[in-house]
């Protein structure tokens, strides 16, 4: 009696789950409109504000074909291509049999609108050695470009188009303060010709030091896995709000292609770099108004030549002299800036890179074996 009892009782119960299981459905809602689909969600409101006055090409409808991870790629991609240009350059050659001069292609890369006044940004090594550059705008328009400055040691140049204001969208320019290992990035650029790729990637790696047309090193330097092929040279790198954050500039790759390492001039540079290059055709550095001795085999750095009415030759700084028979004699080495070691011309410039004309600074030299320091007020580079 007891176990029907208890037989009973369990029907009983299974019944009534059953029935509150029928009643609540616990199976989620119909798949017309799954989480990652929902069009109104956080991520993808987060990826349709208004970065640039580029919109997307997408409506609603055919948003809903996308995840919302695709949907952020494909709006930034769209909102910052207007910004992106292709660069082709011509040299120019002289005929060995005829000596005829010609204009032959010389390259190509990539390059990004800086602001309205129509100044291109690319890296310097793009239109190294050419007699002209062209622009080709998103849009497809060619249009000659002017050289307006060049910074070898950063591997930055600005040309300058003359184009309507339709036609030029600023690429919006963010801070490389930030950047963290790990965040996503986005390459746009024009690889082998291929013109408007995308590739993305994460920064894999930061400070890093690379060399330098002006065969000086660059600091600061971001890497990352974003595909960077021969062609791309001078895009950007953005950030995941569409932000430019770098340049590229170059790929680790023994064959030339791209082996999951590429490199970036950090956006701060380019922020310190551009104004100087669009005012003045170089960069206003710092300076003391000497020359080197590049022979010089010792420790610190030989002085050779010195401006006389310059920063260092207004304080008594030495270069290299002759004396009465004709025999050259050692002047000033110096060997250190406000007691930080200066071994080599890279050194040298990274230490000067940190000043600014019109501060006062002392040199540690070495004069006639014995250490000494002079303070001096810095000049500049462009006066």
């Amino acid at each position: 009696m007891k176990t029907t009892n208890f037989l009973l009782s369990f029907l009983i119960v299974l019944a009534a789950f059953a029935a509150g299981r029928y009643a609540f459905p616990t199976s989620p809602a119909p798949a017309s409109a799954p989480e990652e689909m929902t069009v109104n969600s956080t991520e993808f409101q987060a990826a349709n504000r208004s970065e640039s006055p580029a919109q997307s090409n997408l409506s609603a409808e055919d948003a809903l074909a996308y995840t919302p991870s695709e949907l952020h790629t494909i709006r930034l991609f769209e909102n910052a291509s207007p910004s992106v240009c292709y660069i082709t350059t011509k040299a120019q050659r002289r005929s060995f049999w005829t000596r005829d001069v010609s204009e032959v292609p010389a390259g190509s890369g990539s390059g990004f609108v800086w602001d309205n006044q129509g100044h291109i940004i690319t890296n310097y090594h793009v239109i190294r050695d050419a007699s002209r550059a062209i622009v080709t705008l998103a849009n497809g328009e060619d249009y000659e470009a002017k050289l307006v400055g060049i910074a070898k040691e950063k591997d930055l140049a600005v040309l300058r188009i003359e184009a309507s204001l339709k036609d030029l969208q600023p690429i919006p320019v963010g801070t490389s303060q930030d950047i963290r290992v790990g965040q996503a990035v986005y390459a746009i650029g024009n690889p082998f010709g291929l013109d408007q790729t995308l590739t993305t990637g994460i920064v894999s790696a930061l400070d890093r030091e690379i060399n330098s047309q002006a065969n000086v090193p660059i600091r600061g330097v971001i890497q990352s896995d974003a595909a960077i092929n021969p062609g791309n040279s001078g895009g950007p790198l953005l950030d995941s709000r569409g932000m430019l954050i770098g340049v590229n500039t170059a790929i680790y790759s023994p064959s030339g292609a791209s082996a999951g390492i590429g490199f970036s001039i950090p956006v701060d540079v380019v922020r310190y770099v551009v104004p100087d290059l669009i005012r003045y055709g170089e960069v206003r550095r710092a300076s003391l108004g000497i020359d080197f001795y590049r022979g010089w085999r010792g420790a610190g750095l030989a002085i050779d030549q010195v401006a006389p009415q310059g920063p260092a030759g207004s304080r008594g700084i030495r270069g290299l002299s002759q004396d009465a028979r004709g025999k050259w004699m050692l002047g000033d080495v110096l060997v250190g800036i406000n007691g930080k070691a200066i071994k080599s011309q890279s050194d040298y410039f990274l230490e000067m890179e940190t000043f600014e004309p019109g501060q006062r600074v002392t040199l540690n030299l070495i004069r006639d074996e014995r250490e000494v320091k002079v303070e001096v007020e810095l000049g500049s580079s462009v006066e």
